[in-house]
């Protein structure tokens, strides 16, 4: 028998689809160390927070100004390239070799690295 504990419950619930968990996982709470919204409270520290939203645009194929302002968060919450190359790896690893070209190029993009590859052209709304 499992005993129940509350991420458990959580997981559960979301796995359910169950609306009440969803809205209150998606409504931001003012995180009290950096003063910033998160949907993790305190459980993940700022710089975490930002490589963790990294990786899912990265794995997400997320535009590249979407990765560059995961970028900027993560760099100002003091990650550095190495860093932000080794989320590429982790997440490229999960997200298979496709995925981590694409991504590898995005990344590159938003670090203002010369790829040689024509930018991506603005989404048409």
């Amino acid at each position: 028998m499992r005993v129940s504990s509350p991420a458990r419950d959580l997981l559960l619930q979301l796995a359910a689809g169950d609306e009440r968990a969803l809205r209150a996982i998606l409504r931001p709470t003012i995180d009290r160390a950096s003063g910033e919204e998160s949907t993790t409270g305190e459980l993940l520290d700022r710089r975490t927070r930002s490589l963790v939203a990294l990786g899912a645009l990265l794995t997400l194929d997320a535009p590249t100004d979407s990765v560059r302002w995961a970028v900027d968060l993560a760099s100002t919450a003091g990650a550095g390239e190495e860093t932000l190359a080794a989320v590429l790896l982790a997440t490229g690893s999960t997200a298979g070799a496709a995925q981590l070209v694409s991504s590898a190029a995005r990344l590159a993009a938003a670090l203002d690295y010369d790829t040689g590859a024509p930018e991506e052209p603005a989404p048409a709304y």
